[in-house]
């Protein structure tokens, strides 16, 4: 007898196509939205606090001024006037840059994404962060680059393990280094301003080029965040930005910044992907850059993100068990917590959905599986009451799991 397989069309895939899996984030989705369950999990950023009466106003005002604009093609480097405006937002934060070297993107995912496809070849060397951000990790699969991590600590990616993770690859293809050095996805923690400096002249040295994905730079807690790796080195840093976390995640507008060369190969990559981008959607951020107080809503969203900061870290430092530890992030959305020894957060997740709060596992960080003991755990949704709530059932769940270990291993 015959066996049948799910999948009829499985002999007819490409090999690229046999790394596509859902991320460990995706897993959860299903059932960490459901209204009894505290979502300690998603990084989905808080548009509540958007005046969305104001953007109502303001989308409508554009279709009927602008509609047949907003509603027609564009071009696949992006809309000229909404480049400018990036420039200016990135001016923010130390970066000189000419609208004719930035492509606007579907996001910064998008960018990455048409990096990769540029860049890597089966095989090839991607240099990423340990942990990494889990969308990252799935495009460098997809593409069947092989990632090799470099360890982070508390100052962020460690200059001395880079330069020993590149000696040691000496003779092989490595591409790229990624890394998110602002408030990092998923550890929260910030590359220091020496580091930085390390890092560069280790990638002079080693001839490397360097993806800068920002996503969170404007969302310090802190004062003003240290200046990006592209704000002091133009030819070898490529930097990737969002208004996702600014604006409207929704909206999905983000942008590379590249030397001329590769924006080139940018825009000829995003006309083959998607012919052109949303007009709608560019042209909405344009708008909203040009009309609204936008400077006093990434302050407001700030405040309203460190309040849910320092619920979360508060709430950690009174329910964990002696042997938890995490990072005190500075910015951005998440903290990293790493368990006692001998749990396991992958196997902890059921359980933790059982006690009504879910998190993510941080071996989905990791491209070989590993980090067992990490978690990655997000305070930019949940209100502050929520998120105490969610940390003491987490924290219910971790004393079990601790009492269990202790009960056979004593």
């Amino acid at each position: 007898m015959e066996t049948t397989r799910s999948d009829s069309h499985l002999d007819r895939y490409a090999a690229r196509a046999r790394g596509m899996v859902a991320s460990e984030i995706r897993a959860l989705f299903a059932v960490a939205t459901r209204p009894e369950i505290v979502s300690l999990a998603g990084g989905m950023p808080f548009v509540s606090a958007l005046p969305l009466d104001d953007v109502g106003a303001m989308l409508q005002h554009l279709i009927e001024t602008r509609g047949a604009q907003a509603l027609q093609y564009g071009s696949a480097q992006g809309d000229p006037e909404l480049r400018e405006r990036i420039c200016e937002v990135m001016a923010l934060e130390g970066i000189t840059a000419s609208p004719e070297d930035v492509t606007v993107t579907v996001g910064s995912q998008q960018a990455l994404d048409l990096l990769t496809r540029i860049f890597i070849d089966p095989g090839d060397v991607v240099l990423a962060e340990s942990p990494s951000y889990v969308g990252a990790l799935g495009t460098f699969a997809a593409y069947q680059a092989d990632v090799v991590h470099v360890p982070m600590d508390s100052l962020g990616l460690i200059p001395e393990a880079l330069r020993e993770t590149l000696t040691n690859l000496r003779g092989r293809r490595v591409k790229f280094l990624y890394t998110i050095p602002t408030f990092q996805n998923p550890a929260g923690v910030t590359l220091s301003t020496a580091r930085r400096r390390e890092i560069l002249a280790i990638a002079e040295e080693f001839d490397l080029l360097i993806i800068e994905d920002n996503p969170y730079g404007l969302l310090s807690f802190d004062g003003h965040p240290p200046r990006p790796l592209r704000a002091d080195e133009s030819e070898r840093v490529i930097y990737l930005g969002s208004f996702s976390k600014t604006f409207a995640s929704g909206l999905r507008v983000g942008w590379a910044l590249a030397p001329h060369a590769v924006r080139a190969k940018l825009v000829l990559a995003a006309e083959s992907a998607m012919l052109s981008h949303s007009n709608l959607t560019q042209l909405a951020v344009r708008e909203f850059l040009a009309t609204h107080p936008w400077k006093e809503q990434v302050k407001s969203f700030t405040e309203l993100y460190r309040e849910r900061r320092d619920a979360m870290l508060e709430s950690l430092t009174a329910h964990m068990p002696e042997g938890t530890t995490w990072t005190r992030p500075g910015g951005g959305f998440f903290v990293w917590l790493t368990l006692p020894e001998g749990l396991d957060s992958k196997a902890m997740a059921p359980l933790a959905i059982a006690n009504r709060v879910a998190y993510v596992p941080g071996t989905g960080f990791y491209a070989d599986g590993s980090g067992h003991r990490h978690m990655r755990i997000s305070f930019c949704y949940p209100d502050p009451t929520q998120i105490q709530e969610g940390v003491r059932r987490l924290a219910e769940v971790i004393h079990a799991e601790v009492d269990l270990r202790n009960t056979f291993h004593p």
